[in-house]
């Protein structure tokens, strides 16, 4: 029985991201017995699938993660994260391993030069490839987010006007750069024609209520807005996500899981680009984005601020085109 190790420390929409390699390892490997190691923050993500047999999380000390793995004895580690921390692991464990191509080097040219040289790939395809030497292929089947069964969150606990059809906006995002202004984001909820769930964390939970508000005193139209930020954990949100009739998202990990659900999603994109490679993954969706700004992409990650002060990359884009 091959026992094999998957790393990945980050993020909520990086470890979705993953699930295809977890899913396809698991059934294309005979026998295979498939761990993941990762933070304590994303454990309980992994738990609730059904083809990872253990998850190994870092808490205090790296050196002590590196015992527990060294103990299981693994046949081969597939590394998806691809960073100095995975490569002593790697080194402590002494087994055959395959890492995935993180394209730094072609992210650099176009963010500092604009030179697009990155391939037509989605990171998905990447992950799988450094499984390739498992013999394991794509299966087509997408990614994969469970919820587990006490985290379902019912629709008749919704207010009233949510119960037969919602749109679900994730409002947050890591950085600033990649996240609409409020202003924004209140123009793009008047677009849209259902009542509208604003989902974020509870760092969210101020801009939500300063949306929600601007709808309550009538100033910014007729929508119905309910700010759920904050009063939801992840799995909770990511039920919300799948019951809700479409998804409006930052380049953020409630996009990935509504592409995990198979929902449309209007996908919003700053700082950062599409080419990129994490975009929405086999789900129908549809890009909001200011093409031809000569400053973008910035970053490949995003700032706490714009660099030039403008921040036309999400100031300046037209919601004309919103297919609702």
């Amino acid at each position: 029985m091959p026992k094999i190790l998957i790393l990945r420390f980050s993020s909520i929409g990086d470890i979705v991201l993953t699930t295809p390699v977890i899913r396809c390892v698991k059934q294309q490997v005979p026998g295979a017995e498939v761990h993941f190691c990762t933070k304590q923050g994303f454990r309980a993500m992994l738990e609730s699938n059904p083809y990872v047999d253990k998850v190994h999380v870092l808490q205090n000390s790296l050196k002590e993660l590196v015992q527990q793995l060294q103990s299981e004895n693994f046949d081969f580690v597939i590394d998806l994260h691809n960073n100095l921390r995975t490569r002593i692991i790697k080194f402590r464990l002494g087994k055959p391993s395959k890492s995935f191509n993180k394209l730094n080097y072609e992210k650099w040219l176009m963010v500092n030069f604009k030179q697009n040289r990155l391939p037509d790939v989605h990171i998905v395809d990447r992950y799988l490839a450094a499984a390739a030497l498992l013999g394991v292929q794509d299966d087509g089947q997408g990614l994969d987010y469970y919820i587990p069964a006490k985290d379902e969150v019912e629709l008749k606990s919704l207010p009233e006007p949510f119960r037969q059809g919602y749109v679900a906006f994730a409002i947050g995002a890591q950085h600033y750069t990649k996240r609409l202004p409020t202003e924004r984001i209140i123009a793009l909820c008047q677009r849209l024609q259902r009542p509208v769930m604003l989902l974020g964390g509870k760092e969210d939970a101020v801009a939500g209520e300063e949306i929600a508000a601007s709808f309550k005193s009538g100033e910014a139209g007729a929508t119905v807005i309910y700010n759920a930020c904050g009063k939801y954990n992840l799995n909770q949100s990511a039920s919300l996500v799948r019951q809700a009739v479409q998804v409006v998202s930052h380049d953020t990990g409630l996009m990935h899981i509504a592409a995990a659900f198979g929902k449309n999603i209007i996908s919003v994109w700053g700082n950062t680009i599409p080419e990129f490679g994490m975009y929405p993954y086999r789900t129908e969706f549809q890009v909001l984005e200011v093409q031809g700004l000569s400053c973008r992409p910035c970053s490949k990650i995003g700032y706490s601020r714009c660099p030039k002060g403008h921040f036309k990359c999400m100031r300046d884009i037209s919601f004309d085109a919103i297919a609702i």
